[in-house]
């Protein structure tokens, strides 16, 4: 599956339309007609410097162009797509598989691929000999593969440092085309293990859709939702009531805390009303049914252009609206004494105390690395953040831009490799890389 268990994901989990794929549909067009003009010389005996050019072998090398690096991710889809589709459409319209008689080499899901700017200087991921016609209409579909997770995985690894190394719930189900999501939360897999392979760390993986945890294991999770407070007329803490009394207990009850724009008031009612209920059942002697009230954690998520009524105005967007680390500095405060206002028996008060205090904050809406490490130099007391949109980032700008490229750097001439790319560019090596079978792909 990847570098860090050494093995690779079983190609079925891709559901790769191999029919369509192996006659070019997914494929740039000129790739196609590429593919088809050499095959037409093949048969006609065409030759060029003594050379038959529609049987030439080449070299192609796929490196990635992020500064100054990106995790890798695709690489075992890529191997799928040249399995079941490399090869050619015989006189009888029928598709011949030839990716045996390829050589391959690949690095795993998962490593770090280096780029400096210099063109001459790469780290393939990938490389491939052989007939050039056989695999060239996949150059298309393997380096769009390449791109989507290698972005995605990367851009989760950038997060993962902002927050130095605190949990990160995959929240981008939404800003993408639902197809999309087992190889996105695949690609956060690869992130989040990249992060903890290089900083020692036991990150979680938290993803919102039982599809993004399709390719490993996961299974989706979450919390309540806007409108299902809505259900219940505006009241979140009858919602939680709920949620817990109906819900197993291996999902955490986090509670949505921002639906009246009053995010203390909101948690400091949820808290008391979940706590009352766990409290009687604890001295009920249910301790299993009391387990069902225990709040895991509060998460706000205001919107970026309101200002929550707990946080006066200071004239600074930044500082009044959406969440900011005002809003939790008190709301951390308010959870943590919020038991010193309950008409508590003596007995009670330390259990009290301590379920107050293990209510996590999970800060959600427009989190962004950049915000994240805000917070985080500042202390701010967040547990667990909540990022959306800014994982599928793709921009120039902020340096999310990780597209791949395919380059043929040589090519079999009297049975030798010769040295042949385009200026510019040049055959580089990647220690990573691996030999690769696709008989056992």
């Amino acid at each position: 599956m990847t570098i860090f268990n050494g093995e690779r994901l079983d190609r079925k989990v891709f559901q790769l339309d191999k029919e369509r794929m192996s006659r070019g549909w997914y494929s740039d067009v000129y790739f196609r007609n590429i593919s088809r003009i050499l095959k037409k010389l093949s048969e006609e005996g065409y030759s060029y410097k003594g050379h038959d050019i529609g049987s030439i072998e080449v070299e192609m090398q796929i490196f990635p162009r992020r500064k100054p690096f990106c995790i890798v991710g695709g690489v075992d889809e890529a191997l799928s797509i040249l399995k079941t589709s490399a090869g050619y459409i015989d006189k009888d319209e029928n598709f011949v598989n030839t990716s045996s008689e390829l050589e391959v080499e690949a690095c795993h899901d998962g490593e770090k691929a280096r780029y400096s700017g210099d063109p001459h200087r790469v780290e393939p991921v990938l490389k491939i000999r052989g007939r050039y016609r056989d695999f060239s209409i996949l150059e298309t579909p393997i380096l769009g593969s390449l791109t989507e997770a290698s972005r995605i995985a990367t851009n989760v690894y950038l997060v993962m440092k902002a927050a130095r190394g605190k949990d990160i719930l995959f929240f981008p189900a939404r800003f993408a085309h639902y197809k999309l999501q087992a190889l996105h939360g695949y690609a956060y897999s690869l992130g989040v293990n990249a992060y903890n392979n290089d900083f020692g760390a036991n990150t979680q993986r938290f993803v919102s859709t039982d599809e993004q945890g399709a390719w490993w294991g996961g299974k989706g999770g979450g919390t309540i939702s806007h409108s299902y407070i809505a259900s219940f007329l505006g009241d979140t803490a009858e919602s939680m009531i709920q949620f817990c009394r109906h819900m197993p207990l291996d999902v955490n009850r986090i509670a949505l805390v921002d639906f009246d724009n009053d995010c203390i008031g909101t948690s400091l009612n949820v808290l008391k009303v979940m706590f009352n209920k766990y409290i009687s059942l604890k001295k009920k002697g249910n301790h299993k049914a009391a387990e069902r009230y225990k709040l895991f954690g509060v998460r706000p998520d205001t919107s970026s252009n309101l200002r929550d009524e707990s946080v006066e105005p200071l004239g600074n967007k930044e500082l009044d609206t959406g969440v900011n680390a005002r809003l939790i500095y008190k709301l951390r405060r308010a959870l943590d004494d919020a038991y010193k206002d309950w008409d508590l028996d003596p007995t009670d008060v330390r259990t009290a105390q301590n379920y107050c205090k293990n209510v996590k904050i999970i800060a959600t809406g427009g989190f962004s690395p950049e915000k994240i490490n805000k917070f985080e130099r500042s202390q701010v007391p967040v547990n667990i953040y909540g990022v959306g949109s800014w994982l599928l980032s793709n921009s120039s700008a902020d340096g999310t831009k990780n597209d791949f490229t395919g380059d043929v750097v040589r090519v079999k001439i009297d049975d030798e490799w010769k040295h042949l790319a385009k200026v510019g560019r040049s055959a580089s090596d990647n220690p990573s890389l691996k030999k690769i079978d696709l008989s056992k792909i």
